[in-house]
């Protein structure tokens, strides 16, 4: 059975900062394109950022320029590292690699 573990959520203040790493099972580690995504309570789900296994990298939306993607194949982990975090940013991140169900999630809460 596939599986992805998230992890390094948490509280931070405005303008922190927060890495959260996604590792994954053998069978997808450096098979897949892998997103991230995020969902605020009351909004849909929407992707922040992605990879794919040669590590060509896209963001979309607010991230730009404060959210860097990275992989490891070798180590089979998927890192978000998320600057300059304002309160928008409050949301469960999930990792989702292609053709995959998504983790769990972590919970990143950005107040003061």
């Amino acid at each position: 059975q596939v599986q992805l573990v998230e992890s390094g959520g948490g509280l931070v203040q405005p303008g922190g900062s927060l890495k959260l790493s996604c590792v994954m099972d053998d069978s997808i580690s450096n098979r897949y394109t892998v997103a991230w995504y995020r969902q605020a309570p009351g909004n849909e789900s929407e992707i922040v950022a992605s990879i794919t296994p040669a590590g060509v990298t896209k963001y979309f939306g607010s991230v730009k320029g404060r959210f860097t993607i990275s992989r490891d194949n070798a180590k089979n982990t998927v890192w978000l590292q998320m600057e300059r975090l304002n309160t928008d940013d409050t949301a469960v991140y999930r990792c989702c690699p292609t053709y995959v169900p998504c983790g769990q999630g972590t919970q990143v809460t950005v107040s003061s």
